[in-house]
């Protein structure tokens, strides 16, 4: 494993953009190929950056290497979520379900399991209920309020859209239904 030094200079990387951070994580995978916490973070920035297969593939080897790592396999569903294939959301998250209740991660799977079945106002419970249990991952408090933001705009027509792209907007813009990927 490579040491909490390099994941911070990944970190701190990432904040300039994908571009700069991807070969610095790539560099240090090829030292360290066994390193989730490196996987997780290149999946991560692809993501982010548009490059579905490569950042699906890294995330997916994050969870390989270690099953349990929460954030990795929540992020590993939520993108399969975001690329309108919900059951298999559902089937990377299943291992969350053993967290505590009041775990935000698993409130967040709650959550947006109601979206998947159209359960809008159970959706926005669930998804504040893990913002605000969440102090750890303050970015996908972001995400998760631009999920509720767009809840509340489907159950009350007269909330204004968000204007914010992001990979929710993206999640919740999909064709054949009333905005979620089912």
């Amino acid at each position: 494993m490579c040491d909490d030094d390099d994941i911070r200079r990944v970190l701190a990387a990432a904040e300039e953009g994908p571009d700069k951070a991807v070969p610095i994580a790539d560099r240090l995978i090829a030292a360290h190929p066994d390193d989730a916490r490196l996987h997780f973070l290149r999946g991560s920035m692809l993501a982010g950056s548009g490059r579905p297969i490569e950042a699906h593939a890294s995330l997916s080897r994050a969870v390989a290497l270690a099953p349990d790592f929460a954030l990795a396999r929540f992020q590993l569903g939520f993108f399969e979520l975001t690329s309108a294939e919900p059951l298999r959301a559902q089937t990377t998250w299943e291992p969350l379900n053993a967290l505590p209740t009041e775990h935000p991660l698993r409130r967040f799977v709650v959550g947006l399991t109601h979206l998947i079945h159209d359960r809008f106002a159970d959706a926005i419970v669930e998804l504040e209920a893990g913002i605000a249990a969440n102090v750890e991952t303050q970015p996908l408090n972001h995400d998760m309020r631009l999920i509720i933001d767009q809840c509340a705009a489907l159950i009350d027509p007269a909330v204004p859209d968000v204007a914010e792209a992001s990979a929710t907007s993206f999640l919740l813009g999909q064709p054949g239904g009333r905005g979620g990927a089912h």
